[in-house]
This record gives C-alpha cells, sequence and structure tokens, in this order.
C-alpha cells in the first residue's frame, strides 16, 4: 500500500470519532448513516483525518460521489462544508485535508 493510500483511507479511530460526532446520522438528510464520506474524495487527495470525514447515508453519499444531479452535488457539498467549519472553527482549512507529497 503506497503512502498516500495509508494517509487517505479512514481508520477505524476516525470512524468512531466521527460517529459519535455526528450522531450516528448522515450529515445531510438525518438518517442512519456510515462514517467513511470523504468531504474531499480521496482520489484528489483528501485524508482520511475526522476534519474531512462525515456520516452519510448510502443514498447521500451515492449522490455526492457519484450522482448526475450537479445542483444536488453542490448542496451536498456546501452542506458538508458548512457543517465541519462549524464543528472545528477557524482552525478547519480545506488545504489541510489533502495529502502533499514532499
Amino acid at each position: 500500500m503506497s503512502k498516500r493510500s495509508k494517509v487517505c483511507d479512514i481508520s477505524q479511530k476516525t470512524k468512531q470519532i466521527v460517529w459519535e460526532r455526528d450522531n450516528h446520522c448522515c450529515i445531510i438528510c438525518g438518517r442512519l448513516g456510515n462514517p467513511n464520506s470523504h468531504y474531499i474524495k480521496r482520489s484528489h487527495g483528501g485524508l482520511g483525518i475526522e476534519q474531512n470525514i462525515v456520516t452519510m447515508c448510502i443514498s447521500c453519499h451515492y449522490a455526492y460521489d457519484n450522482g448526475y444531479d450537479k445542483e444536488l452535488k453542490d448542496y451536498i457539498k456546501e452542506k458538508t462544508r458548512h457543517y465541519l467549519k462549524k464543528n472545528y472553527g477557524k482552525d478547519w482549512n480545506e488545504e489541510k485535508l489533502v495529502y502533499k507529497k514532499y
């Protein structure tokens, strides 16, 4: 496994923290969800850290990652961004959520 794959993967510890932070529910629709959705996608170097991971139900996660409805994808992205910013305050910075190879 490459270093990038390791840092973009979500550890069980991170999943547990996110699961509890999000009250076991999808942050978009409120249904029961899984703590495995990257705000910044893994394919774009999104790290597997709690500041980049949220709980989403299967439907919302699919719509965000694979959906064809651009308006819905934009809505989910903005709502997720706002949610993470609210939880982490001024310390939350999108640039810190991306793997940088040095």
